[in-house]
């Protein structure tokens, strides 16, 4: 039987408010077994970038990343929230080790090509997750904490998806190891009234999700959210959970089987 691994992902809302991150990390550290954080931190790259007199500019909620923006991304991904949450791990008793995919060639990218006109720059969309290598550094008693940058062989980074980066990294230890990948999100669950914070769906299959999107009830951001995490099942991960920052012990939010 496999050991069981959890995969969390953290947004950069949580990332910027000091008193849910500590929270967030608390609950991260009492997590039994081998563990994975990933972490976005497009606020903070936001706000350091208009420090610098760099522009932020966004087609739908994406950044575009020219090369001055891709100094910022590194920067803070990389450096500032990486670095920062690796500390505060440690402090909370984690052997914590902060990862870009450049390192040890753990996530292999290619430019994401021009499409309908729009070219987003130094952005990568995944090839590969060596998951043979991140596998090798948990066994030894170490927390890999993923920033959202990976590499395309040619000496460049390139800003890639933190959701993408803990989907594709779950499903590389599938193979290793009993997946649970958590994303945490601002809302509870998955809802079925957008309007009543308490209408959880406590569990979604495909069959469900093709149901929820044809009446409606899944749309906007998160059909891909839902995509991504039922892509992510079919490849071997044992399940994942979408729930609030404070509730990622895996008995709250929407299991998606």
């Amino acid at each position: 039987m496999k050991e069981k691994l959890t995969v969390v992902k953290v947004g950069g809302a949580v990332v910027e408010d000091d008193e849910k991150l500590a929270a967030l990390l608390r609950d991260f550290s009492a997590i039994e077994g081998k563990k994975l954080l990933v972490h976005g931190g497009g606020r903070r790259a936001t706000k350091v970038a208009a420090a610098l007199g760099v522009e932020s500019r966004m087609v739908n909620g994406r950044r575009i990343t020219d090369e001055n923006m891709l100094e910022v991304v590194t920067l803070v991904y990389g450096g500032l929230v990486n670095k920062n949450l690796v500390a505060k791990l440690q402090a909370n008793g984690v052997n914590a080790l902060g990862l870009t995919g450049a390192d040890m060639d753990v996530i292999h990218s290619h430019r994401r090509p021009i499409k309908d006109g729009v070219n987003f720059g130094y952005v990568g969309d995944v090839e590969r997750v060596d998951g043979q290598r991140l596998h090798t550094l948990i066994e030894t008693g170490i927390t890999p904490v993923m920033a959202p940058l990976t590499h395309d062989g040619n000496g460049n980074i390139l800003n890639t998806n933190a959701d993408t980066i803990a989907s594709e990294t779950a499903r590389a230890l599938a193979s290793f190891y009993d997946v649970t990948l958590i994303f945490c999100f601002e809302k509870k669950g998955v809802l079925a009234n957008p309007d009543d914070d308490d209408s959880v769906i406590p569990v979604i299959t495909r069959a469900d999700f093709n149901k929820y999107v044809a009446d409606g009830t899944v749309a906007g951001g998160m059909i891909p959210k839902l995509e991504n995490a039922l892509s992510a099942i079919d490849a071997g991960v044992k399940e994942v959970i979408i729930t609030l920052a404070t509730a990622i012990d895996g008995h709250h939010g929407t299991v998606i089987k």
